[in-house]
């Protein structure tokens, strides 16, 4: 087998995405640079001014021209960088553009305090007026926020503790990413393998049980050496989230991180509710993983271990793609002509080189195609990445044809809904095309898998996070010893009895790097959730839930998040398309099951 990582010369160009349609060249893109880097003040000129309509509408004119160009300069930028991430050039490139828009957020800054003190009755008239429909949202932003916003000394001292609200975020990173070592173990081979962050997924996947409990130890020896400071670090997160909250007279953190987005707490509360009462499904599906690995005693390390072994299907780009485009056909015919266009248009750059960017995105800037960055491989878990990834850039492409740049970006509670509408599209085509049983148990319990570590598991993050915080608004302590009790609580409560709460399980807190991100994991389960319900729909339904979802795409952030949902019939209000998604788990554990009886 050859293992050499070919160099992006190698590599035919029908499989390189084409930059070349954002700048035609690199001159091109410092011409845009320089006259960007020279112009940008021009906007300090209202400094004072924005007080009517002709000026504010004139300075957000030119703001978001400005906008546009830092976005267009930092993305392509960025991409280049990927393609080969010891390119000097682009290295220079991207930290320029990233000063550069430092620098512009600076000069900047004084616009929306100067917009917010103009009354409710000029900003709700501006929101509504014919001449400024482009930036209603904006207005409505600013007016939902006033009552949160402070006077100017006391905005500019919550502004100059910017750096230390992110300490605690960058003190874990460092600590966790630089500072951190993990023992060596033995591999099933007998060899020497250190385990890092990138390996311990897989040394949990091993079919070797003593790799799997070796490196479940292994690693949580190292958090367990840190602790103190690590709950230090969690508890000093959290009592920021708090004052902020209180500074912003909140009623709490949760509502707070909820606002950005418009989102009752309501949608947040019932969505724990909602998986507490699906947690004996999750039982049995813990139980039978349990009879199926043949175990007496199953462990927290035994959970990720495929109950199907990878089946040996190599898939070829094309192939993938065909099979893709097949899956897809049920989202119509224009859907299908976008596919061909991400196809033969150079929007995605397909196999791993030297250099590149690892993983997989879609990303892109307004006014050029989408693009989509793969590390293809050939096996059957690439052919639903590059699904994925192209529900992502499918939904930029509408949203971006059918909105102007003001509104066009979408949230990211809606982010993830798209790429798994595909996702699952694909499954159930595949599904419904195969005849050989293991690889139908495989991708059964692919799907099972995502339902448990996307909607369960952080749903169990989510109802953690709301603990955590409520103790620290109602002054509690956060020691670890704390922190490590409730999560154990958690634990148990979610994966049942069929599972051994190993102690090590109690330290899982200290290493979740979304938990600095206060309030964030709950859209992971949200967004599936909701894309669940709109694909069965569109399969049961055909037209009508299809050109619904043409115009959830198409909405990008024109409306709130929870309004565009409902454009597809999904309201997160209610505990309707949770229950669905809860409904399909058990459906696809039931079909799991008797397939594994057929066999």
């Amino acid at each position: 087998m050859d293992n050499t990582v070919l160099s992006r010369e190698q590599i035919p160009e029908q499989y390189k995405w084409k930059l070349e349609d954002i700048f035609a060249s690199d001159k091109q893109w410092e011409d845009e640079f320089a006259a960007l880097k020279a112009n940008y003040a021009k906007l300090g000129e209202y400094k004072g001014r924005l007080n009517n309509k002709q000026d504010i509408l004139a300075a957000l004119k030119l703001y978001y021209e400005f906008e546009l160009s830092i976005t267009r300069l930092f993305v392509y930028a960025r991409m280049r960088r990927d393609e080969d991430n010891s390119n000097p050039l682009y290295q220079a490139m991207t930290d320029r553009a990233t000063m550069l828009s430092v620098e512009m957020n600076t000069e900047f800054s004084f616009m929306t305090p100067e917009i917010t003190k103009l009354s409710n009755e000029e900003l709700e008239a501006y929101s509504i007026d014919p001449d400024l429909y482009d930036y209603r949202r904006y207005f409505i932003s600013i007016i939902r926020n006033k009552e949160h916003i402070l006077s100017d000394s006391e905005e500019r001292l919550l502004a100059l503790m910017g750096d230390m609200a992110d300490a605690c975020d960058s003190i874990f990173t460092m600590l966790n990413d630089a500072d951190m070592r993990f023992p060596v173990i033995k591999d099933a081979d007998g060899n020497d393998v250190e385990i890092t962050h990138g390996r311990y997924r897989a040394l949990l996947e091993s079919q070797d049980r003593r790799v799997r409990r070796d490196a479940f130890q292994g690693l949580y020896s190292s958090y367990k050496s840190h602790i103190n400071t690590l709950a230090s670090i969690y508890s000093g997160s959290i009592k920021t989230d708090v004052f902020f909250s209180r500074a912003r007279k909140y009623p709490s953190s949760l509502e707070a991180a909820l606002h950005s987005d418009y989102v009752p707490v309501s949608v947040y509360n019932e969505l724990i509710n909602s998986i507490n009462r699906s947690l004996p499904v999750l039982h049995r599906y813990v139980e039978l993983r349990k009879k199926l690995l043949g175990m007496d005693e199953m462990h927290m390390y035994d959970m990720y271990v495929p109950l199907i072994s990878s089946v040996n299907k190599k898939i070829s780009y094309e192939e993938a793609c065909d099979m893709i485009k097949k899956a897809l056909a049920p989202l119509g015919a224009e859907y299908q002509a976008l596919l061909d266009e991400a196809y033969k248009n150079n929007w995605i750059d397909v196999y791993e080189t030297r250099g590149k960017t690892s993983g997989a995105y879609s990303w892109g800037v307004y006014g050029v195609h989408p693009y989509v960055l793969l590390n293809f491989q050939g096996e059957l878990d690439d052919m639903f990445t590059i699904a994925h990834e192209l529900g992502h850039a499918l939904h930029s492409y509408k949203s971006n044809k059918a909105q102007p740049f003001t509104t066009a970006g979408y949230k990211i509670l809606v982010a993830e809904v798209a790429s798994t509408v595909n996702e699952v599209l694909l499954l159930k085509y595949l599904l419904a095309n195969t005849d050989n049983k293991d690889e139908k148990l495989y991708l059964l319990n692919h799907f099972l898998e995502q339902f448990r570590t996307t909607v369960f598991r952080q749903t169990m993050f989510a109802e953690y996070e709301k603990l955590t915080h409520e103790m620290s608004e109602r002054s509690e302590a956060l020691t670890h010893e704390v922190l490590s009790d409730k999560y154990m609580e958690l634990n148990r409560k979610y994966y049942g009895d069929s599972v051994v709460s190993d102690a090590e399980i109690t330290l899982e807190w200290s290493r979740i790097p979304h938990f600095y991100r206060a309030f964030y994991v709950y859209k992971y389960a949200t967004g599936f959730s909701s894309a669940v319900a709109i694909a069965e729909k569109i399969l049961k339904t055909g037209q009508t839930a299809v050109d619904d979802y043409m115009k959830f795409l198409s909405a990008g952030g024109s409306m709130d998040a929870l309004d565009i949902l409902r454009i597809t019939g999904v309201d997160l209000t209610t505990p309707e398309p949770v229950n669905q998604c809860m409904k399909l788990f058990a459906e696809t554990l039931d079909e799991f099951e008797r397939t594994v009886n057929e066999k």
